[in-house]
């Protein structure tokens, strides 16, 4: 693998993810049927909940170890306002 480039900028890399999520969550289905279609939409589901969950961490780059930390809780467990969290 590759080494880290010193530039690496971790809060760019999580507002592309969130992006990654709006994207996916705006894109329409194309035209399937059937099977196809359910699986179309269940990958978009998954990969909304992907993108989603990176783009609500927050993160830390030190020593070229990058670390996220995700906080899964239900916001209302998170002490703050519903929507607060990674608005």
């Amino acid at each position: 693998m590759a080494a880290m480039p010193a530039e690496f900028d971790v809060d760019a890399m999580l507002q592309r993810f969130r992006e990654r999520a709006h994207a996916v969550r705006q894109r329409g289905v194309p035209p399937l049927e059937g099977a196809d279609r359910k699986r179309y939409v269940d990958q978009a589901r998954t990969d909304f909940m992907d993108y989603a969950i990176i783009g609500d961490a927050t993160g830390h780059l030190e020593q070229g170890i990058l670390t996220l930390t995700i906080d899964l809780r239900p916001e209302t467990a998170r002490g703050g306002e519903p929507g607060a969290a990674g608005a």
